[in-house]
């Protein structure tokens, strides 16, 4: 599918700008384009939590509805008023959110492998959005929602699923009555009670699935929400008039998009439209032609059950199960179907050291296209050849800044799958066997291809996460750069801003040499 991939290629340059933008602002850890899952989810909190409110107040009767909506904004704009217009802001920020989520994702290529069911659970996520919205907005029983009536049940009446145009319960204004807004009430509250059920499907394969963004995002989207409620308020149209045709209405383009796109083209083609990019997101995990690489393989002569690996799977796909040769003991399972091949699972294994004696270095679990064992040959190879006054590792990421182009006689390059697979002892062992110092190049902040790489990498090497970094290892010869795929000249400013501060300390061997010397008997 090359035309598939030129076209995700178009999409994620921009938008991966905009994020890097967004980072100078907002920071990885606050940026909105990085976290669109959880303002998602915040915002769909903001909807529930308002509606419940709504929901009290509203009165169902067909001739008291419009009322008792409109009393909100008007003699109790204060609270009632700020939770309607609350209702409606979050509403259109969470359609934006969700249609910037599918954009990211798409760009970024993840529909396959192990995210296909992520995918595809998400895809009925947006027929339950717009579903929900779309009722939303009947309920107020103004012109606007009149308009969205009889537009909406036309559309419907197209497909084959009615024995009589439902459009015609709109003709007349007897035939409406208090059951209607009742099922309606009904249905706008289900609805959002499938959709928090289709969230759960959604991110359930993935462990340690961000609920809610940071504090910072959370009280900056309630802010903004707060002053479009106070700048500009929800207010209702003039009441509904089925003897009428309705007149000019604010139409709101986040949701109601659909009914002048009917007007534009037909229900046909909007039909044709809908079903036709359902199908295609459907199709994508299956269009897409993707290379499997190798899963992690558990060795359990290695495995001593300690559930590191199982704790820092960004994707759940390591589990515990008995030990088959010893007692009491687990042994870490791997799930064939949800392992992204990155490697993190080895950087949090205990075993994954290369101060082992071993001639041929063993783990408790690996992955078979970069394995510990090669790692530390090449590892070896690349200290002895080393040369000059500063001698610097650096450790990259193969989807982040291109670490390669700085390989120099006195700057040696190890590319990994992710850093999340780079076990502290590795900067230890790199340090005792002559390097000056070392160079951690991970992703950018939040920006992690396996979402929680760069995470646990600076976790490790700041000794706030187990397997992590000793703490006699001098911490001014260890450097982390936080990059992405566009940083290159970035990551070459912090090499040689690293390497000037290197030329000020003592040399590598002056300092470590006591240390050696304590701990040599164990290599």
């Amino acid at each position: 599918m090359i035309l598939e991939a030129h076209f995700r290629q178009l999409i994620r340059v921009p938008f991966q700008r905009c994020e890097e933008a967004f980072d100078l602002f907002f920071g990885g850890a606050h940026n909105p384009l990085r976290h669109l899952g959880a303002l998602g989810l915040f915002l769909l909190w903001i909807i529930v939590g308002s509606g419940l409110y709504l929901y009290i107040a509203l009165d169902t009767g067909v001739a008291q509805v419009y009322s008792s909506i409109g009393a909100l904004s008007e003699e109790q704009w204060y609270f009632g008023g700020i939770l309607r217009s609350l209702h409606r802001y979050a509403s259109d920020g969470f359609v934006l959110a969700m249609g910037l989520h599918l954009v990211r994702e798409f760009a970024y290529g993840r529909y396959t492998g192990f995210r296909f069911y992520s995918w595809l659970t998400g895809v009925p996520l947006i027929w339950l959005a717009f579903a929900s919205g779309i009722g939303g907005y009947w309920i107020v029983w103004d012109q606007l929602a009149q308009f969205s009536a009889i537009a909406t049940t036309e559309l419907l009446d197209w497909l084959p699923i009615f024995s009589e145009p439902s459009a015609r319960n709109f003709l007349a204004p007897d035939s409406i009555n208090d059951r209607f807004f009742t099922l309606l009430v009904f249905i706008h509250l289900g609805l959002p009670i499938l959709l928090l059920a289709a969230l759960w499907a959604h991110v359930h394969r993935i462990s340690r699935v961000d609920h809610l963004p940071s504090r910072r995002l959370m009280g900056g989207t309630a802010a903004t929400l707060l002053l479009l409620a106070l700048a500009k308020p929800a207010t209702s149209d003039a009441p509904a008039n089925l003897a009428a045709v309705a007149a000019e209405t604010r139409l709101d383009w986040f949701i109601l998009f659909l009914h002048p796109l009917t007007d534009l083209t037909s229900p046909g083609t909007v039909w044709t439209l809908l079903f036709g990019a359902t199908a295609l997101l459907c199709a994508l995990p299956f269009l897409a032609k993707r290379t499997r690489q190798p899963v992690a393989v558990v060795d359990p002569a290695n495995c001593n059950g300690c559930t590191r690996c199982q704790a820092d799977c960004p994707y759940a796909a390591v589990t515990m199960a008995p030990h088959p040769t010893r007692a009491g003991y687990q042994v870490a399972v791997v799930d064939d179907a949800l392992c992204a091949s990155c490697g993190i699972c080895a950087g949090a294994c205990p075993s994954s050291t290369p101060f082992r004696s071993q001639q041929t270095l063993l783990t408790g679990i690996d992955l078979p296209q970069l394995p510990v064992d090669a790692l530390r040959a090449e590892l070896e190879a690349k200290l002895a050849a080393l040369a000059g006054e500063t001698r610097v590792l650096v450790f990259g990421c193969a989807h982040g800044a291109h670490a390669g182009r700085l390989a120099a006689a006195d700057t040696a390059v190890i590319e990994l799958v992710c850093a999340g697979m780079l076990p502290p002892s590795f900067v230890e062992y790199a340090l005792r066997t002559g390097a000056d110092g070392v160079l951690v190049a991970s992703c950018r902040e939040s920006g992690c291809d396996y979402r929680l790489g760069e995470r646990w990498t600076i976790e490790r090497l700041s000794r706030r996460r187990e397997p992590q970094l000793r703490g006699r290892i001098p911490a001014e010869r260890l450097a982390a750069a936080f990059v992405s795929a566009n940083d290159d000249g970035a990551l070459a400013a912090a090499l040689a801003a690293f390497r000037n501060r290197l030329r000020s300390l003592p040399a590598a061997g002056e300092k470590l040499q006591p240390y050696l010397r304590r701990t040599a008997h164990h290599a």
